[in-house]
């Protein structure tokens, strides 16, 4: 059999670029533009690989030297997406005007961040607020977990929304539940922490009271609302006034920590019953949405075995579970 080398550049384009959307964008920019090959860099600038730029654990100087002198300037108006780390954030975002960008996603966000580079002096300020409609924070700010979660709200949080005049989206996550800082809003103004315009939302919040005040009107225009809440059982004496969200088409709530008041959670129970089964699910939940298309639930339920009434079985709650129409849900009892 007759074989022979191929050389990548004798490769046709589609070819080419087949190969090429399977690497790292920051890898194909950087290697292909400016190496005196005219159609390597006119593929290289392609907007598949300008659209979306990750620079998050990238140290090497002489690389992001190179972006910010040459690369950046040149493909500016195809970036969409900048995923940065506050070292290099600045920089990066003064080498160009990026007349199409709209997300950011910083790792590594702290509350020094924001003092210095959301305020009205920033250099960043015209980009924040004019530009920037999709914000993600991925916090690892452990210091903030010994302060005052209310004093962040206020510092930081609440501030966000106020900087950015466009922001429709923001998520706050953060590695571990624990480092990420959680939203507190008992006591404070219903000011606070508002805005006419964020239609998603994905934080943690301190308590569930926390969860009930983001639902009181500030924030009429959400349409998916993912929250993650530290403290479910710990409750205050306030009066929380529901507003209407019509908007609002996806609703998560999420818990790592064991509770005891499930009645709490809105439009579950309407009485109190220990045992989670389908039969739960269809009466308490499902019948009082009646558009929702997709249920996605993971519950776990710690019972003293003193306190039931009746024997308790795998097959019982699986069969009510395939009563209401949910046949891949999975039930284990674990006897402890």
């Amino acid at each position: 059999m007759n074989r022979s080398n191929v050389h990548l550049l004798n490769l046709p384009n589609e070819i080419l670029l087949t190969i090429l959307r399977k690497l790292n964008n920051i890898d194909v920019l950087y290697s292909l533009l400016d190496i005196n090959n005219g159609r390597l860099d006119i593929i290289a600038q392609e907007k598949t690989f300008a659209n979306i730029l990750n620079f998050v654990h990238i140290d090497e100087i002489s690389l992001i030297d190179r972006f910010c002198l040459y690369i950046l300037p040149r493909i500016h108006r195809s970036i969409k997406y900048f995923i940065l780390e506050p070292i290099f954030m600045e920089r990066i975002l003064l080498a160009a005007v990026y007349p199409n960008l709209t997300e950011l996603k910083l790792f590594n966000f702290e509350q020094q961040i924001a003092s210095k580079y959301f305020t009205d002096e920033s250099s960043l300020r015209s980009v924040f607020q004019q530009q920037i409609t999709s914000l993600t924070l991925v916090t690892n700010d452990k210091s903030a977990r010994v302060g005052s979660s209310k004093q962040y709200t206020r510092n930081v949080y609440a501030y966000i929304l106020n900087f950015f005049k466009n922001l429709t989206h923001l998520n706050i996550i953060g590695p571990y539940v624990m480092l990420c800082p959680g939203l507190s809003l008992c006591d404070l103004p219903s000011t606070t922490f508002y805005s006419s315009i964020l239609t998603h939302l994905c934080i943690i919040v301190e308590t569930f009271d926390d969860r009930l005040y983001l639902l009181d009107g500030r924030l009429k225009q959400l349409t998916t609302f993912n929250v993650n809440v530290y403290s479910i059982d710990t409750s205050s004496t306030s009066v929380h006034y529901m507003d209407m969200l019509p908007n609002l088409k996806c609703f998560s709530l999420e818990s790592y920590f064991q509770f005891q008041q499930y009645e709490k959670i809105p439009s579950l129970l309407r009485r109190r019953n220990r045992i989670i089964d389908g039969t739960c699910v269809q009466d308490d939940i499902l019948v009082h949405v009646p558009q929702l298309h997709s249920f996605t639930f993971y519950i776990s339920t710690y019972i003293d075995i003193g306190d039931l009434s009746h024997s308790l079985s795998h097959e019982h709650i699986q069969q009510t579970l395939i009563n209401i129409g949910q046949q891949n849900a999975t039930s284990i009892i674990n006897n402890l």
